[in-house]
């Protein structure tokens, strides 16, 4: 009887996604698969998957590239081709801002990380890929995945301002994410 309860309740439970396509148009055209570590962070993940489920992502900007550093997206307020690029990157989403998930996992090259202001607490919805690795960032700001195909497509993407990373004229966009188990 206990395994049977057992059982039932681990298919009622929810499941978590373990990926993202995203599929990116402008300097870089291609997709990019991202490995989501819901064991490491389970609330940005849910939270991350959630928003792609309801196609929140679609047609958001890359706002925020600096090269050698990282490419950052994830606006869902503000960060939509065609609005005003100027405010792209101070919105987020109308869930709550999440408690950070800091871990062991390293920021290398190719990893996934939860974009915030000064206070750890308030990652929501943008997120950033690194193009270097940025150690400097460990156990300051969570990681929630790693880029397992397409990098070379993040390596295309249209570059900021060398200072700001502020990215002129019309930047690279996510034109479709889609969760994958």
């Amino acid at each position: 009887m206990r395994k049977l309860i057992l059982i039932l309740s681990l298919l009622a439970s929810p499941a978590f996604a373990t990926g993202l396509e995203i599929d990116i148009e402008g300097e870089a055209n291609g997709t990019v698969i991202i490995d989501l570590f819901e064991d490491v962070a389970p609330n940005h993940v849910r939270q991350i998957t959630e928003l792609a489920n309801e196609g929140a992502y679609d047609g958001v900007v890359f706002h925020r590239v600096i090269d050698g550093f990282m490419a950052q997206t994830g606006d869902v307020k503000f960060g939509h081709l065609g609005q005003d690029m100027r405010r792209a990157g101070t919105g987020g989403s109308e869930m709550p801002d999440l408690k950070a998930e800091f871990s062991q996992k390293r920021f290398l090259r190719g990893t996934v990380g939860m974009a915030r202001s000064n206070h750890p607490d308030s990652a929501n919805s943008q997120f950033f890929i690194m193009l270097a690795d940025g150690e400097f960032l460990n156990g300051n700001y969570t990681v929630v995945g790693k880029v397992t195909s397409g990098m070379d497509v993040v390596d295309e993407i249209k570059l900021g301002d060398p200072q700001s990373g502020a990215v002129s004229g019309k930047p690279d966009v996510m034109e479709k994410v889609t969760v994958i188990e």
